[in-house]
């Protein structure tokens, strides 16, 4: 079975996304190409192409249409309205709920058996309706959650204290938004706690950074897309390299019965297992809060 991938929206984000594919060693053989603007993914498709002579992996590009997520791998959903400046990305709910239902019973009519990984704002709650417009197991549908989030921490981190942002641990949980927090009680560099590199009065800073980062990119350039791109990216070779490594990735809780961003397990059977760390009062308070946002606005869908 060839490693398709199908990217449905082919703005800034899917752009950036299908970018990053061809400039990684990753096992894609196919990427196609769905947007509703047909004549701007012709382009893309050709300038993809042109790139291939100096790419590290061969992968055929192309425009196509719903009826290949038949035999997809991973259909990657990043269509959607932007978030404009002054917007929170709750804002974008009624929108883009509008817009999800339309593009998963496309690809389920197909035949797709695949897994589903999400890529649009509010991205927690695009997550739940993809898992309920398309009845697929809970396993198989996946948003990116707060992979971008701990991108951020850990780059901004490793600015405070000179060490490489590889060599820390520390997560960004919860909603993919404003009620999203760090578990600073486990957080760590080399297996030391990082209260030996940084102060309270940082992690709060740190924290109001990493939840505002969208917001300063916005108002700076419009969109935010580089980021997040490569967040799919390793999302992608987690599945298709069945390499069970764990990243924060919005999944169903069966609990609170929504999707939410908690360290999983992820394979090439999609999210293995969610991993609930034990957090402290303060931060187990902060999930909570977290998860009611979410279930609010499922439930005023």
């Amino acid at each position: 079975m060839k490693n398709k991938i199908v990217v449905i929206g082919c703005g800034n984000v899917g752009m950036s996304y299908a970018y990053a594919l061809l400039n990684q060693q990753t096992y894609v053989d196919e990427l196609i190409l769905i947007d509703i603007n047909k004549q701007k993914i012709e382009g893309e498709a050709m300038d993809l192409n042109h790139c291939l002579a100096y790419s590290p992996s061969k992968v055929n590009v192309r425009v196509g249409d719903y009826c290949d997520c038949k035999d997809a791998r991973i259909v990657v959903i990043a269509a959607g309205s932007n978030q404009e400046v002054g917007e929170t990305r709750m804002d974008l709910i009624y929108k883009n709920s509008c817009i999800f239902k339309s593009i998963i019973d496309s690809v389920m009519q197909s035949g797709f058996d695949g897994i589903f990984l999400v890529a649009t704002n509010p991205l927690d709650v695009m997550t739940c309706l993809t898992l309920k417009y398309s009845g697929l197991d809970a396993s198989r549908v996946i948003g990116s959650g707060t992979t971008l989030d701990t991108a951020r921490l850990k780059y901004l981190i490793s600015e405070k204290i000179h060490i490489c942002p590889k060599d820390i641990q520390a997560f960004v949980i919860g909603e993919h938004g404003d009620s999203e927090f760090v578990a600073w009680s486990h957080a760590n560099v080399a297996l030391t706690g990082i209260d030996a590199f940084i102060t309270q009065e940082d992690k709060l800073k740190l924290e109001e950074e990493v939840r505002n980062a969208a917001y300063e990119i916005i108002n700076k350039k419009g969109a935010t897309y580089y980021g997040i791109g490569m967040c799919l990216v390793r999302i992608t070779s987690a599945i298709l390299e069945d390499k069970n490594i764990i990243l924060p990735v919005s999944s169903y809780d069966k609990e609170n019965k929504i999707c939410i961003s908690t360290p999983a397990i992820v394979n090439h059977n999609g999210v293995q297992e969610k991993i609930y760390i034990p957090l402290n009062e303060e931060e187990t308070e902060k999930l909570k809060h977290s998860i009611q946002v979410v279930q609010d606005a499922v439930h005023m869908i």
